[in-house]
């Protein structure tokens, strides 16, 4: 049997020995074959989208833009701190492929570094990829819910482009609408008229 070779390179090759930290994890730096996540305090790594991935997360977010309240924003591809879900003091982070987050956490970003905070998350969206079908309907949902996100949206772009709105009902954790085609209209928590259709490449 032929040993694999050994990483060289990138220092998040060299696989950690123990559950990191928030820092820890955050020192690691960007992946260079895909990106990672923190899941109570354990690298999740994952391939990088497909073409057709990126394509809908730039048109929805190119639909989200000019229809957001002035002190919103929507942000691509960046982690969000969701703190200790499991109440054993080990993190979690996920990077979604869109965030709708306060104009003012960015400026905090800016200036003083660090990643959003689930508070500061209005709206989270994941868009599903081969792979992640359960990570994006059953993990994540309880993620968001559990770190308190008000709005979790799951786009689906098998057959037709769909989205499922999740929002937060108190003690249940998220409530599920029926997953929307053609046109995704709502009132919450901002109003909003999406053409999912536009999606499909």
């Amino acid at each position: 049997m032929t040993a694999l070779p050994e990483p060289q390179g990138h220092p998040w090759l060299a696989m950690p020995d123990h559950l990191l930290t928030l820092e820890e994890y955050l020192s690691l730096g960007e992946t260079e074959s895909g990106y990672t996540e923190l899941v109570e305090g354990r690298l999740h790594m994952s391939p990088s989208p497909r073409r057709a991935h990126n394509v809908a997360s730039l048109k929805l977010a190119m639909q989200l833009i000019p229809q957001l309240p002035g002190d919103l924003e929507v942000v691509q591809d960046i982690d969000i701190d969701l703190g200790d879900l499991a109440g054993n003091g080990l993190a979690f982070s996920r990077r979604p492929d869109l965030v709708v987050v306060s104009k003012a956490a960015g400026v905090r970003l800016d200036a003083d570094g660090g990643i959003y905070q689930a508070s500061e998350v209005v709206v989270v969206v994941e868009i599903v990829s081969p792979g992640s079908k359960r990570t994006d309907y059953v993990t994540k949902h309880g993620e968001y819910a559990d770190a308190g996100i008000p709005h979790y949206w799951i786009v689906d772009l098998v057959d037709r482009a769909s989205l499922v709105a999740c929002h937060q009902a108190g003690v249940f954790g998220y409530q599920d609408a029926p997953a929307a085609t053609g046109t995704f209209t709502t009132t919450e928590p901002f109003p909003l008229k999406l053409d999912l259709d536009q999606l499909d490449s």
